[in-house]
């Protein structure tokens, strides 16, 4: 990894990253945080209050650092490699060794997100034509892509320690009446609540809310034809909001 200045009061404009597999001290693999202790992390603690919440950074640099470099790992259900995302977390010092600004960087390419969410907070947008033949709310037989996406929402909500709610919100797209959409998006939401049900998850968690064509992701004003059904694709959709503690 090259060398960066880090100006004074504990920022950086020209952050540099060390390679993920070269961490030097133990836990050479590096650890999963305790979500809790990174949300505690702010600016002005000194380095035996940031040890304490997440203990020794696992890269070496130097003697006296400017910088403590980590290695970590979170359990995101449904995203990253093999539903773990690997980030490099960097937190910086000031000039009198108080914590000043803290960096993230996403280690793998997969679809994680660095940092992931540490608000106890996931969604989960799934296509309503995978799951579901077009103008149908019911299975037909939940198999392939469509089961492979409902395991991971079911698995996400499994790893929550203390779950708060899950509202489902079922989408159509501008096709067809108003009043016809919003029942049919109502009993799409209601088919996935009766999934997850199936799979374990408590009824009186969970939402189940008919949007209609509400909140289109595309308009395609200028599509006609047979075209237009397969431009507004993606507003046929489901979104699965997971709320709690990890």
């Amino acid at each position: 990894m090259r060398t960066y200045k880090t100006s004074t009061d504990g920022t950086s404009t020209d952050l540099k990253w060390h390679e993920a597999g070269s961490v030097h001290f133990d836990k050479s693999k590096g650890t999963f945080p305790n979500l809790q202790s990174l949300r505690q992390i702010r600016k002005g603690m000194t380095k035996d209050q940031l040890y304490y919440l997440i203990g020794r950074p696992q890269y070496s640099d130097g003697w006296r650092p400017r910088q403590w470099n980590y290695l970590f790992h979170f359990n995101t259900p449904g995203q990253g490699r093999d539903d773990v995302t690997t980030c490099q977390y960097k937190v910086l010092f000031d000039k009198d060794g108080f914590t000043g600004e803290a960096y993230w960087h996403q280690v793998s390419s997969e679809d994680g997100v660095c940092p992931p969410d540490l608000e106890g907070k996931t969604s989960h947008e799934l296509p309503a034509d995978t799951l579901f033949k077009f103008d149908r709310s019911d299975f037909n037989g939940i198999t392939g892509p469509a089961e492979e996406q409902l395991s991971r929402v079911v698995k996400d909500i499994q790893s929550y320690r203390d779950l708060e709610n899950v509202t489902i919100y079922g989408y159509t797209d501008r096709l067809g009446s108003n009043g016809y959409n919003s029942v049919l998006s109502q009993k799409r939401a209601e088919t996935i609540k009766a999934y997850l049900i199936q799979h374990g998850i408590p009824a009186d968690k969970i939402s189940a809310i008919g949007k209609g064509p509400a909140d289109p992701k595309v308009s395609c004003n200028e599509v006609k034809g047979a075209e237009l059904k397969d431009c507004l694709r993606p507003n046929r959709r489901v979104e699965i909001l997971i709320k709690g503690t990890r």
